[in-house]
């Protein structure tokens, strides 16, 4: 297995430990926030208290899904991991456009443009000045991963040019690139255009699908190539309970599918204890595992898909 990419530099598998997937540890105040006021965490201390408490529960690493351009505080990152010990995934790539200001760099520019950016962020070094002006000013510390978003209105012709950029970047280096999916829309047809692009099954992770896709057949058809689900809708009652998390579960468990799934909370500002959030990045260690041993699901089952499937689904291809 090659290595993990992480913000500190390159780990082994082993060393990953449990790892919760798909995080949000700060999120610089801009157009995101307009949208959605929760998506505003711009504290470093408070941040590194939050990962400091994961750490005391046994947590080993987080991914931190904000990419490039759209209010990465990659330096917040670097320092929180330094001061904690977990380890962080940072992600180039790109988030729905409507978190972009109207002028934003990422409208214009080509896929050999984006295709390079991404390259850059994950081979050389983080930009940390792109969210209001043309990157330019890079850390050497490196993204591990590229994040995508699938939003509502689908393919259109700039997410196309996006995905083909992202999928360039992905092929050169061999790193995963995760695929934030909307409600109500249909993940196959941007899974085919991958496949078809090149990309390797394994290196796509299909997030949020257990929010936003509830015909469980297409999550058994993701999973069948060989793809990532990363589940996340674990104590946000909003969209369903956590007993309704479990049932998603053990049936893709009941598929043979356990060595595909992943899991995280997304966490907000909302939901981020240190900023008086409801639940902080404990919950899934503290309150969600037992709840999955209650219910019957094997340990053997659990081990599987709290540590060795994120151990696989982050290595670079």
């Amino acid at each position: 297995m090659k290595n993990i990419v992480t913000v500190l530099g390159k780990i082994s598998g082993e060393q990953l430990g449990f790892c919760q997937c798909h995080e949000h540890l700060l999120i610089s105040k801009g157009k995101s926030y307009q949208v959605n006021p929760v998506l505003f965490m711009d504290e470093v201390d408070k941040s590194t208290e939050e990962v400091t408490s994961y750490r005391a529960a046994g947590g080993c690493s987080l991914v931190d899904a904000q990419p490039v351009g759209c209010g990465r505080m990659a330096e917040g990152l670097v320092s929180i991991s330094k001061e904690t010990g977990v380890h962080i995934i940072a992600s180039t790539g790109f988030h729905k456009l409507s978190f972009y200001p109207e002028k934003h760099w990422i409208f214009g520019k080509s896929r050999e443009q984006m295709r390079e950016i991404f390259r850059q962020e994950l081979l050389e070094g983080m930009y940390v000045d792109a969210d209001q002006k043309e990157p330019e000013q890079r850390i050497p510390n490196r993204a591990g991963q590229i994040k995508t978003a699938l939003d509502t209105e689908g393919l259109t012709e700039r997410y196309r040019t996006l995905f083909l950029a992202a999928a360039d970047a992905a092929k050169e280096t061999g790193a995963p690139v995760m695929i934030h999916v909307e409600n109500g829309t249909d993940p196959r047809e941007l899974l085919g255009l991958l496949l078809k692009e090149g990309v390797r099954a394994e290196q796509m992770i299909f997030c949020h699908m257990d929010r936003a896709c509830k015909e469980l057949s297409w999550h058994e058809e993701v999973a069948s190539t060989g793809a990532y689900l990363e589940y996340d809708t674990i104590g946000r009652f909003k969209y369903h309970s956590d007993e309704r998390e479990i049932e998603i579960i053990r049936h893709m468990c009941s598929q043979g599918y356990e060595d595909r799934l992943l899991f995280s909370l997304d966490t907000t500002r909302a939901r981020l204890a240190s900023y008086g959030g409801s639940l902080g990045l404990v919950y899934l260690i503290d309150s969600f595992l037992p709840k999955m041993a209650a219910a019957g699901i094997p340990e053997e089952k659990a081990e599987q898909m709290i540590r060795r499937n994120s151990a696989k689904a982050f290595a670079w291809k």
